[in-house]
């Protein structure tokens, strides 16, 4: 398992196993640290991304929340911000503190569970309760219900879900966790597909390239529309400000589209996340970026091949 302790992180799920969904926060093991973004879809679901831009007065966040439910999964934010606030932990404002939880969804309404199941207050709550260092993966949290490869329609489809990945060089430490719920295929190092859209046959199609030839069945591609999204959060253990830590998240990008086909679409709504710890050592952000897409590729890869071992290709 893959531990993000030595980025002063901690993870917790929370997963409705009955209705498919769930989700994931991503917190301070003893405190706030710093983080940056970047968006790269184009159909995206999310909450309090405009305090991460270095402009913005506050400089420090409490915790990530990724969430199922598409935007109703962003109610499940109160129940992280009611821990935080128990906890002493948030933006002081004199009487009390304001946590500051930015965050974003997946779409997964209806494809593998109910329409009416959606991560709740009191999930996210226990999420910030039961974080720990080496989180679960597969299909649990926010990837309970994520599904990949769905260009021609959810029959062809497979399971996507939570996957973390691990890069190290002498004292540096990266580590990666993604959500995979993408239209496209996920492919590994070498260019394979591993999961993704299938025919009637069983065979890849190969979504990137189906897509290219036209579509040939347009309502049924329409039918998932604005239905994906990769969520990925890269965290380090070197200090870097804000905005060193969108570049780092920007960066981290290559991993979705080496690993990712196609990614970044206008039915995506991809986010990657950067944290850093506000007390971390020196170093290159360069060498930082390097290893957030090793770790990143690392974490896609494993969200499909820990959420459905069975099916996805190993030979």
């Amino acid at each position: 398992m893959t531990s993000f302790a030595s980025c002063g992180l901690v993870v917790g799920h929370a997963t409705d196993v009955n209705g498919v969904t769930g989700c994931t926060v991503v917190r301070g093991a003893s405190g706030a640290f710093r983080c940056g973004v970047h968006v790269l879809g184009r159909a995206t679901g999310t909450r309090e991304l405009a305090l991460l831009d270095p402009a913005h007065l506050v400089s420090r966040v409490d915790a990530i929340l990724l969430s199922g439910g598409s935007a109703y999964g962003l109610d499940a934010a109160a129940g992280a911000m009611r821990w935080m606030e128990e906890q002493g932990r948030g933006f002081p404002v004199g009487a009390g503190v304001v946590p500051i939880i930015p965050g974003a969804v997946i779409f997964d309404l209806a494809p593998l569970g109910r329409f009416d199941a959606r991560p709740t207050p009191a999930m996210a709550y226990d999420a910030c309760q039961q974080a720990v260092a080496e989180p679960a993966e597969g299909s649990v949290g926010a990837g309970t219900g994520a599904t990949v490869g769905k260009v021609a329609g959810p029959a062809g489809s497979m399971k996507g879900g939570v996957g973390c990945g691990a890069a190290d060089a002498g004292s540096v430490s990266v580590r990666a966790l993604a959500v995979v719920n993408a239209l496209g295929d996920v492919r590994d190092a070498n260019g394979r597909i591993v999961a993704g859209a299938r025919d009637a046959k069983g065979l890849w199609l190969d979504s990137a390239a189906w897509l290219s030839r036209g579509v040939p069945e347009p309502a049924r591609f329409e039918s998932v529309a604005g239905r994906n999204t990769t969520l990925c959060v890269v965290s380090t253990n070197v200090a870097l400000d804000r905005v060193q830590l969108g570049a780092i998240a920007r960066a981290a990008t290559a991993a979705l589209y080496r690993r990712i086909t196609p990614v970044g679409t206008s039915f995506d709504g991809d986010v990657v996340f950067a944290t850093a710890p506000v007390d971390g050592i020196a170093a290159p952000p360069e060498q930082v970026e390097a290893l957030a897409v090793y770790a990143l590729e690392m974490a896609i890869e494993r969200a499909v091949r820990t959420s459905a071992p069975g099916d996805v290709l190993t030979a």
